[in-house]
């Protein structure tokens, strides 16, 4: 989305992924608005633990309706993007309470992050849909910078792995759905997780602030 940089550029971490499916957008985004946060086999795991006190019952698109995170702006049935703010190294809840978007373009607490999730989909061919997803974390200012690269270099090799955690189940649920049962998976794309330059090496600039 070309838009991402209008909320939040030049990241130092930067994570994508992208599954595809031989169904109309409309229902690969039904799919995904319907997964839930405990299907996932280790996302889920992981967000409550960094998130503690959720509700039991907590869909993906609620989640990133619900404190920490605000949403920033969305497009339904096309697209979404929310926001996260604070420390996300530590072991505590240590986030923002963040009321609505211009909360989070104007955060600027030293020793902290600002976290941007966005999700969409988009027309794959005649027949079939790709979700995307891509996050993004950039720093307040250089102690925040590197806290953010020490915590990535234990943790980025194993984003690629639970990253698309939550779009293959999307995927499943949209093929699953009567109407498309029996199309086959042959639209749906390979792993596709992209990784940028920034990621593999934990960013070699840091802000001067």
């Amino acid at each position: 989305m070309r838009h991402l940089d209008l909320w939040l550029p030049d990241p130092q971490v930067r994570t994508r992924h992208e599954r595809s499916a031989p169904v109309p957008p409309a229902a690969l985004w039904a799919g995904a608005e319907a997964v839930d946060l405990d299907e996932t086999r280790t996302l889920g795991r992981v967000v409550r633990w960094r998130i503690p006190e959720l509700p039991e019952r907590l869909s993906f698109r609620d989640l990133l309706r619900t404190d920490p995170f605000t949403v920033l702006d969305e497009r339904p049935g096309a697209y979404s993007l929310s926001g996260l703010c604070g420390r996300i190294w530590t072991l505590r809840r240590d986030y923002a309470h963040l009321r609505d978007a211009e909360d989070f373009r104007a955060w600027d607490e030293p020793g902290t992050v600002r976290v941007l999730l966005a999700h969409w989909v988009e027309p794959d061919g005649r027949d079939g849909a790709v979700l995307r997803s891509e996050a993004r974390v950039r720093p307040v200012d250089r102690a925040a910078a590197l806290r953010l690269r020490a915590l990535w270099a234990v943790i980025g090799p194993f984003e690629r792995l639970i990253g698309p955690e939550a779009l293959e189940l999307a995927v499943r649920r949209a093929e699953a759905r009567p109407a498309y049962a029996g199309t086959g998976t042959s639209g749906r794309r390979s792993s596709a997780s992209r990784m940028s330059d920034s990621e593999n090496s934990g960013s070699s600039s840091l802000p001067d602030r």
